[in-house]
């Protein structure tokens, strides 16, 4: 293959926070709100505060992390520098894994909401080629270069925020906001704080680009630890306001257009619509800018085949890398029976977590000036928090991560053996 030169530092703070702010709001924004509320009650925004602060420690760790690093690849060079090159390769290789299966996923999910102002959208051969074709549309917008896919990526996210922001406006200003406070039982409790943490992953997002920022060192801690705290106080808005309009749900995922369709009429129906739409099509296109940026900092270790690493000399873009998402994106959204490996990519997701927290302390013990004490706490919890979550999935889940861990693990001796120098 041609060059592998180094891609231009093209992005500042507010493109990085892009990456972090669309891996968090995608389609969970929309669905949450009704179903939390019929869950829990009016303790529901509380609910949205306890997950980001369950996920607080692991945004630490990668915040700290991040100021090690200003290469390409976030929890692979994390990893790699911790625990050696098959570690990083498995924290890039199980979170590549989830990423390409989310992109098919939230994809269909994004044609099906635009399913409701047109409905042709809902038939099986028009819904496929939509998938498809928007997954080619965001390939060829990444494939032209990092900075018109910032661009994009900023467009799609003002239109997707906005008309929340009007709900939340509106609602709480015609209704009556308070909406009281009462504690769920235990039970009820557990039964949603998977989904209050799940809210909140792809925080990451923000550190897999950072050989392409300005200045990563002090943008991606910046953006993590930001992005986290206005999301959550986003979600914890959404459904406040949520409450004060519609305090009687049956958790109805589709509940939140309702109650804009109640303070607009079919205006706040299509309004909402279009910003489910564009949040999920957004938080697809931030998967396909940061994820392909994965494999290329992999081949540039050594750990995935040197073709990953290759670079477009009219784009200044990792062009197999995006182009190898984009055609994988595509076969798993034309496959129907991918929700059992779609539950199993959060799995998967949560060893690249685990990994990445182990990793603090490790090379916090190598330097020379000793960390603070409560890093290694920290660290702890993090790493407690991922067991916690793990823990909750079922046998059938941990059935596929093994399968993705063993494909994984062959690709990369592959790998090592294609780039062992000859004799």
């Amino acid at each position: 293959m041609p060059d592998t030169q180094e891609l231009p530092r093209t992005i500042g703070f507010l493109g990085t926070a892009l990456f972090p702010i669309n891996g968090m709001i995608g389609a969970g924004i929309f669905a949450l709100p009704a179903i939390m509320v019929a869950a829990v009650g009016n303790f529901a925004p509380w609910m949205m505060l306890f997950g980001a602060l369950l996920i607080l420690p692991l945004t630490f760790v990668f915040s700290t992390l991040a100021t090690r690093f200003d290469r390409h690849g976030g929890p692979v060079l994390y990893a790699h520098a911790a625990f050696g090159p098959f570690a990083g390769f498995q924290a890039g290789w199980s979170r590549y894994a989830s990423g390409v299966v989310a992109v098919a996923a939230n994809t269909q999910v994004a044609v099906a909401y635009l399913g409701v102002l047109f409905p042709v959208l809902n038939e099986p051969a028009v819904k496929a080629s939509a998938v498809v074709g928007f997954i080619v549309f965001t390939t060829i917008v990444n494939l032209v270069g990092m900075r018109a896919s910032v661009k994009t990526l900023g467009v799609m996210t003002a239109i997707k925020i906005l008309p929340l922001i009007g709900l939340v406006v509106i609602g709480l200003a015609t209704h009556d906001p308070a909406v009281g406070f009462s504690l769920p039982q235990f039970s009820e409790l557990e039964s949603v704080v998977l989904l209050t943490f799940y809210a909140y992953m792809a925080f990451e997002n923000g550190t897999f680009a950072a050989g392409e920022l300005r200045n990563p060192k002090r943008d991606v801690p910046l953006a993590l630890m930001t992005t986290l705290a206005a999301v959550a106080l986003l979600y914890m808005a959404v459904i406040w306001a949520y409450l004060a309009i519609s305090p009687t749900v049956d958790g109805n995922e589709s509940a939140l257009s309702a109650a804009a369709g109640e303070l607009m009429g079919q205006a706040g129906i299509v309004a909402i619509s279009v910003a489910a739409a564009f949040s999920i099509g957004a938080n697809t296109l931030s998967g396909g800018i940061v994820t392909p940026r994965m494999t290329f900092g992999m081949a540039e270790q050594g750990t995935l085949p040197r073709a990953f690493s290759h670079i477009s000399k009219r784009f200044q873009t990792p062009d197999v890398s995006i182009l190898f998402y984009g055609a994988a994106a595509i076969l798993f959204s034309l496959w129907a029976g991918f929700a059992t490996l779609a539950i199993a990519s959060t799995l998967s997701r949560l060893v690249m977590y685990l990994l990445s927290a182990l990793a603090l302390p490790v090379l916090e013990n190598r330097d020379e000036h000793p960390a603070p004490r409560w890093h290694l706490a920290v660290a702890l919890l993090a790493a407690i928090s991922t067991f916690w979550v793990a823990s909750q999935a079922s046998a059938e889940a941990y059935k596929m991560l093994g399968l993705i861990l063993v494909v994984g693990t062959g690709l990369y001796f592959l790998a090592v053996r294609a780039n062992r120098p000859v004799q």
